[in-house]
């Protein structure tokens, strides 16, 4: 027992002399290193984004190739390009609407008699918010969705941190934009039907977060451009 005491202190003052050079003085904690924190992700959102330009353009030019050095018939070529569409790698044109989350005040107060005032939390979009509206419009029959400026495919994932969206390797602040490709009076109806999106439109009355749902007589969702590899775990090997 009083071995492994020994070692406990042993370990914890090694820590603590880990800790002193890695800030040689400096206060971890302090704005500057949450400054130089949000810079690097900036910094790598950036980055991402000029990759998927890079990939998209490299993309195109490959699939050019193979068009024209291939023996396809002209109903494979069709076949393929439904195909891609249908993965969600082509733009897609149609009737739909826009749903904006947004959000609240800073300041922003109860707005009815008899509610508590809100915490922190009540006042923010939360990831569950915008899985909640994307999954009700794939419900509703969306043939396409783009968060922000991203089209979604069977492998996007929205996560957020803090009050900031993660998505596809690209960061993005409030207000968050959803825009759906579909019949508008069948994804209205999916909207309202979601208890989730019911939810959080209850903060929106409550506390002032942001919402509006915007009809579009036409709009044009990008083609995906990112990476389509799936990634997966597996056994470590003796």
């Amino acid at each position: 027992m009083r071995l492994a005491t020994g070692g406990i202190f042993a370990l914890a003052g090694f820590l603590f002399w880990v800790s002193f050079n890695t800030a040689q003085g400096a206060d971890l904690r302090s704005d500057d290193s949450m400054l130089r924190l949000s810079d690097l992700i900036q910094e790598r959102s950036h980055g991402n984004q000029e990759l998927e330009s890079s990939v998209s353009r490299l993309r195109g030019e490959v699939e050019d190739l193979a068009r024209r050095d291939s023996g396809d018939t002209e109903a494979e070529k069709r076949a393929f390009e439904e195909l891609a569409r249908t993965a969600g790698t082509r733009p897609l044109t149609g009737s739909g609407l826009t749903v904006t989350l947004d959000d609240a005040p800073p300041d922003a107060t109860a707005r009815m008699p008899g509610l508590p005032e809100p915490q922190p939390n009540d006042l923010v979009v939360h990831q569950q918010d915008l899985q909640a509206v994307v999954n009700a419009l794939w419900a509703g029959g969306a043939r396409g969705i783009k968060v922000m400026d991203q089209r979604l495919i069977s492998t996007s994932a929205v996560r957020c941190v803090g009050n900031t969206l993660i998505l596809q390797g690209r960061l993005y602040s409030p207000p968050y934009t959803i825009t759906a490709v579909g019949d508008t009076g069948e994804l209205r109806e999916a909207l309202d039907a979601a208890p989730a999106v019911r939810n959080y439109r209850e903060y929106v009355d409550a506390y002032g977060l942001g919402w509006s749902v915007d009809e579009r007589d036409r709009v044009t969702l990008p083609g995906y451009t990112g990476s389509v590899d799936l990634r997966h775990s597996g056994p470590v090997e003796d």
